[in-house]
């Protein structure tokens, strides 16, 4: 039977350090030193689609890197994916990394799921992590967030902030992942204002086309839905949702960013002031939380759960602009409340 456990606040705080940590892209290594036994090897991690320097979901990831860098003083590894790449070649770069003895290794992003289950089996002193996906293996932590709950709140922000009673959604890929988020945030938007109407879009059926690393389409989707009266427009998009925040600072009307905190964010600072907030998934925690199990010999294995009962998950307040739209802040109080205490039970399709 698998094991399921939510984990405890060792991920609180880890997300804000993805606003320091964040990087510029391209393949990256901090194991320079060719001559290191296996046993001196610490942390790698292997990207999704995006790479690093997405200013989201794989720098949040990084974050968690660096932090159990600095703290065990150990050499790590993050390597980028390919264009196009196939399941085998995931799986050739996870086994490279165990064989490096990097340990453990961890594959950012459920795409990652068949490779992991084929490489852990035949590595079983090392520990594997995945994010976003349940792989069923002795020596594999799945590392999963109730992304529904943030987005929730990220619905509630938007019902509050629209002055013109539409709001709109920016999905990456149409994949199961992605309709939590959708399913959340219309929830919350619904529950705060029944007269709002939420466009959702998604970029592409596949990750293949794109969807996930394509400002042009993000900035496209966006500009669309401020056609049709759009004045907030929450994307869960990886890289694609730079385009998206883009087009409405541009437009002058609200985004709400993913994953990160995006207002912090320095690669998106000249739209700062037109993201109202981000729904948080502290990817960088669930990181370091890996490598802190493994770094005091008690592993994590099974099922890990990330939600809101332990700050795995959130809403941003960094925009002072927030706090001045009328009732949102202690709307969103309200909505949290309610969904920790089991009062508000929130739909993940």
């Amino acid at each position: 039977m698998r094991r399921i456990s939510r984990l405890t606040r060792v991920a609180v705080g880890v997300a804000s350090l993805a606003l320091a940590a964040t990087a510029c892209g391209g393949t990256s290594s901090d194991n320079n030193d060719s001559g290191g036994s296996k046993e001196d090897l610490g942390l790698a991690i292997a990207y999704d689609i995006g790479g690093k320097g997405d200013q989201s979901f794989n720098d949040a990831a990084y974050a968690g890197l660096a932090k159990a860098k600095d703290e065990f003083g150990y050499k790590t590894a993050d390597v980028e994916p390919t264009e196009g790449e196939t399941d085998a070649d995931k799986e050739q770069r996870l086994s490279s990394l165990a064989k490096q003895g990097y340990n453990p290794v961890i594959g950012v992003g459920f795409a990652y799921g068949p490779a992991m289950e084929a490489v852990a089996a035949k590595y079983p002193d090392t520990t594997f992590g995945i994010v976003d996906s349940v792989v069923e293996g002795d020596n594999v932590a799945s590392l999963v967030f109730a992304e529904e709950q943030a987005s929730y709140l990220a619905g509630v922000a938007a019902a509050k902030a629209t002055e013109t009673n539409v709001v709109g959604f920016v999905g990456g890929v149409d994949i199961p992942l992605i309709h939590k988020f959708q399913a959340g945030y219309e929830q919350g938007v619904k529950a705060t204002d029944p007269k709002v109407r939420v466009i959702p879009q998604y970029l592409t059926q596949t990750a293949e086309e794109g969807g996930f690393s394509s400002p042009d389409k993000g900035k496209a989707a966006a500009e669309g839905q401020i056609e049709k009266k759009a004045d907030v427009i929450y994307q869960a998009a990886g890289l694609s949702g730079q385009g998206v925040i883009e087009a409405a600072a541009k437009a002058e009307v609200w985004a709400i960013g993913v994953d990160s905190d995006q207002y912090k964010q320095e690669a998106l600072g000249a739209y700062k002031d037109f993201i109202l907030t981000s729904a948080l998934k502290d990817v960088g925690g669930a990181v370091y939380a890996l490598a802190k199990s493994v770094q005091d010999d008690e592993p994590l294995t099974g099922t890990q759960v990330f939600d809101l009962k332990v700050d795995g998950v959130g809403l941003s307040d960094s925009n002072p602009k927030m706090a001045e739209v009328e009732g949102l802040t202690d709307a969103v109080a309200e909505a949290k409340e309610g969904i920790i205490d089991g009062s508000i039970e929130v739909k993940t399709e």
